[in-house]
């Protein structure tokens, strides 16, 4: 109980949101542009797992909780975090309690109540509902009401780490009164409510343009009547990101550019014209390439990159897929691409350090061409008249895809390059990031759809604990027809005994024991080639130098504390 106890109060940080520069009045600076080269394709991060989408939300749609730019605990509508130690947590673990900050609205007038998160859960496990987030609610067996002001969740077996459910921008509460009739297969096609949700953050959705622009206003409902500085937000998206950076960095168009995946030398260049400055924090984020586990055949129609289409025909074979590891030179990628801004990796959890594992380092960290030759030799992969490995008919010759960015092309380039060493050819093909992240379920060009062999992009999760983006991998979390192609396990991995690991962590109380068994499902997830990391990302993104406020977040959405943020007198 005592490491349990460490924990909890190790964790949180019971500490309010505080404003940074002193601010006039509400919405006295004027309007706040945002640019995101990944443009957004819907306000509700329950349909979409991109992060632009998270993101973007962040500012309307909130969490009871978040996590402040150290990775710690701080309440956002209710009054502390629950622990052990104030009562919040109850001392068989099964269940939690929180409680709702007095008088929060709605930014249409009404009051927020604990309704509201009890509808929010039954929003994301309904079945058909297709929930791009549902991993935030695993093992939670009911979330109730003891009065307007409570939420008391229950949990299926004791949870040491209960920081999970409306916790972080990935799993805010959005409001029963816009969403009742949205629940299971009915949630796409709420547009409405899915492009304008009635929100408790400071601004408000007044236009939304799918993958263009999104126009926001303060909200007059906001709980602190000083905020946000801004009167009106103009987030738009498209283009890419040097262009993006340029626009901040340069000509001083724009207050902020997320995502600034650009050259280092290029951004170099770009600072000095005085305009603008960048903003680094490492946290989560990691860069990857996903190795498909099921058949992508498009001859196999509606059944490709599905259980039905079968075992992938070569990339089934983990001599394939470790020798697809070795051949890759992940120096050269992080030097061509990412400069300081970036680290080689083989982990697919990199953070925190304590988490961090080492233990694939000595055999992936460095390129190995004559190893990973030998591997797919002895496994019977033999060289054709044209250079390429097959066995049986099957030619290792993969469509390998990612969202249409400068340095993600060049890598292609790179890795194309690496593979044909070992007779392995690649097809490149890239897709707008506002298709290949949106999670349109009707889009064949998805990620989530993988109507790849492989692919290639970055993900992270919240908060510093990896219990819930571990559990991502769980056999029941691969996209498919029947989840709306919104399960999180995008490789199609599926192991029995990584699955029973999860459940193990979820009951795990001792804070060096979860370090312990965190680095195992990290490890078997590189070691089984679920995918192949590649480069330990920070966040990296751009700001004006007259915007102050902006505190660099790593563990939860990088608009956390907009509301903070104001125009330099």
């Amino acid at each position: 109980m005592k490491n349990l106890k460490l924990l909890l109060a190790g964790t949180v940080a019971a500490l309010a949101l505080g404003g940074t520069a002193a601010q006039a009045e509400r919405g006295t600076d004027g309007d706040l542009k945002i640019l995101f080269w990944q443009a957004v394709s819907t306000m509700n991060p329950y349909l979409s797992g991109g992060t632009k989408e998270v993101y973007a939300s962040s500012m309307v749609i909130e969490p009871l909780a978040r996590y402040d730019e150290k990775g710690e605990l701080v309440p956002t509508l209710v009054t502390e975090i629950p622990t052990l130690e104030n009562g919040g947590v109850a001392q068989d673990l099964l269940s939690m309690t929180w409680k709702i900050k007095p008088d929060v609205k709605w930014s249409d007038g009404t009051p927020f109540t604990a309704e509201d998160a009890i509808f929010t859960w039954k929003y994301c496990t309904a079945p058909d509902g297709g929930c791009a987030q549902a991993a935030q609610y695993e093992g939670v067996k009911s979330v109730e009401a003891p009065d307007p002001q409570t939420i008391k969740i229950t949990f299926t077996e004791p949870k040491p780490y209960p920081y999970s459910a409306f916790v972080g921008a990935q799993s805010p509460i959005i409001q029963k009164k816009q969403f009742e009739n949205c629940v299971g297969a009915k949630a796409p096609g709420c547009t409405d409510a899915n492009f304008k949700p009635v929100g408790t953050g400071p601004f408000v959705v007044k236009d939304f343009k799918p993958n263009d622009v999104i126009t926001l206003t303060a909200n007059e409902n906001y709980r602190d009547p000083a905020k946000p500085a801004f009167a009106s937000v103009t987030l738009k998206g498209g283009g890419d990101a040097a262009s993006a950076a340029r626009a901040v960095l340069e000509t001083g168009e724009y207050d902020y550019a997320w995502n600034m995946q650009v050259e280092p030398e290029v951004l170099a260049t770009m600072m000095k014209a005085g305009k603008g400055t960048l903003v680094t924090a490492f946290g989560t984020q990691v860069e990857r390439i996903n190795l498909n586990h099921y058949n992508a055949d498009p001859a196999l129609g509606a059944k490709r990159s599905t259980k039905e289409a079968g075992p992938h025909p070569s990339l089934s074979d983990p001599a394939v897929r470790r020798a697809l590891s070795l051949a890759i030179d992940r120096d050269i990628i992080d030097e061509a691409g990412y400069g300081e801004a970036g680290k080689p990796t083989c982990n697919i959890v990199p953070g925190p350090p304590a988490y961090a594992s080492t233990k694939n380092d000595s055999w992936c960290l460095k390129q190995d061409i004559e190893g990973a030759n030998k591997l797919l030799e002895d496994a019977g992969w033999k060289k054709g008249p044209d250079g390429i490995r097959a066995k049986d008919g099957v030619r290792l010759s993969f469509l390998y895809t990612t969202s249409t960015n400068s340095v993600r092309q060049a890598t292609q380039e790179l890795v194309k390059a690496m593979w044909a060493e070992i007779g392995v050819d690649a097809e490149l093909r890239n897709a707008s990031a506002s298709v290949f992240f949106g999670g349109d379920p009707a889009s064949p060009d998805t990620f989530q759809k993988f109507y790849a062999d492989v692919e290639m992009y970055t993900n992270n999760f919240d908060g510093t604990d990896p219990e819930k983006y571990l559990a991502e991998w769980l056999c029941d979390k691969v996209p498919g027809p029947e989840n709306g192609w919104q399960g999180q396990n995008i490789p199609r991995y599926c192991n029995p005994e990584y699955d029973k690991l999860v459940n193990e962590l979820s009951k795990t109380a001792d804070i060096s024991k979860r370090e312990e068994l965190a680095k195992q499902l990290n490890d078997m997830l590189t070691e089984e080639g679920a995918h192949i990391p590649l480069i330990y990302r920070g966040q990296i993104s751009s700001h004006s130098v007259t915007l102050e406020g902006v505190k660099m977040n790593a563990w939860d959405s990088e608009l956390w504390n907009v509301a903070d943020w104001s125009r330099k007198k």
